[in-house]
């Protein structure tokens, strides 16, 4: 139910903030890190009882049920608030219902959309619309599609353009959410089953099989097997505003096998903020002629990085730190290396203006 009181009582302390999937996986994540920012999160979904219960363990968040197939319902869910960042996936079915809600309140609107084609949507479908009301819709703002694009292009320095990005992530294991699962099933049924890569200067889907290649990831990791060709969201962020013909990228062997067996149990909480004992690293490289350029982060669970990411655009945002309007991509609306030089307590991050020959695959 509605608790305005409540929403009127917190204002004070800081600027409200809707969550719309706030009782998933990752959107719990996002809930603890904007009350740890100093927002006030409004939890928003379907599931009332899951917001009643989600609310339990933050007192004075406001609870706010929605659906999106009821847009009077998204209306309540940001009425008042400064900005949405949407969790709930499959985004292929959310995103567009919770951005046109944000459009009409006239908020920002942030997601953690890894889908491929949902992203794709969000910016052949919004971009004119949202460019003409001066609105500010950031797709992908997590840990794939926003975190490659931002090392993309802090490594490119300034720089709009290269011949090649390569982004290769390591994985120590991957235990996915029901949610991965759902919107990964999604995807392969819209591009029926087929591929998909970046090449030429556009998506390209195919069924040919995914090369195994090597990576040679920065010491102390150095060289590990990966499967080639393992598109994510960064396909979708990186060209939308930097010339590269082609991006590709990469994942460790270990936790494509994780993803693919369908017994592979979800995330398991492994210290007091929740995080599982996953640990990732991410890393880029730009190639223009010769030059080649990187920049690499590292850190613990890739669904709880997501909430930094997406809660430190929201407060950029919202203060004023941007480069555009529109829908936009982490790399092209906020200084790349500033912002992840801003996720210091979260992550690990390094640029190198010179990468040694034989570098990546």
């Amino acid at each position: 139910m509605d608790r305005p009181s409540t929403m009127e009582a917190t204002m004070a302390t800081g600027q409200a903030v809707t969550v719309f999937g706030a009782y998933g996986h990752t959107g719990r994540f996002v809930v603890a890190e904007l009350r740890e920012r100093g927002f006030v999160p409004v939890l928003s979904g379907r599931d009332a009882g899951k917001l009643e219960a989600l609310a339990a363990d933050f007192p004075g968040a406001g609870v706010r049920p929605a659906s999106v197939d009821d847009p009077a319902s998204l209306d309540r869910a940001l009425a008042g608030a400064a900005a949405v960042i949407n969790t709930a996936g499959p985004f292929a079915a959310t995103a567009a219902p919770v951005i046109e809600a944000a459009l009409r309140a006239g908020v920002p609107y942030v997601d953690v959309a890894a889908e491929i084609e949902a992203n794709a949507d969000t910016f052949a479908h919004f971009g004119e619309r949202a460019r003409a009301a001066g609105a500010v819709i950031v797709p992908a703002m997590a840990f794939f599609g926003g975190l490659g694009d931002l090392l993309a292009t802090a490594a490119l320095d300034d720089r709009t353009a290269a011949d090649e990005a390569h982004i290769a992530y390591a994985l120590s294991s991957w235990h996915p959410t029901a949610g991965t699962r759902d919107s990964g099933t999604v995807s392969r049924d819209r591009r029926d089953g087929r591929r998909v890569r970046f090449t030429n200067g556009r998506l390209e889907y195919h069924q040919d099989d995914l090369p195994s290649l090597e990576w040679a990831f920065p010491e102390p990791m150095g060289a590990r097997p990966v499967v080639g060709e393992f598109s994510m969201a960064d396909v979708v962020t990186i060209p939308s505003h930097l010339e590269v013909p082609e991006v590709r990228s990469y994942m460790t062997v270990e936790a494509v096998e994780d993803l693919s067996a369908p017994g592979t149990p979800s995330p398991a909480a492994a210290d007091e903020r929740g995080r599982s004992d996953q640990t990732f690293l991410v890393d880029v490289v730009v190639r223009s002629g010769g030059e080649e350029r990187r920049a690499t982060a590292s850190g613990r669970d890739i669904y709880a990085i997501s909430a930094p990411l997406a809660v430190e655009a929201v407060d950029r945002v919202l203060t004023g730190r941007t480069r555009t309007t529109g829908v936009a991509s982490a790399g092209q609306i906020f200084d790349a290396a500033d912002f992840l030089r801003a996720l210091s307590p979260h992550l690990s991050f390094e640029i190198s203006d010179e990468v040694a020959a034989g570098s990546g695959v």
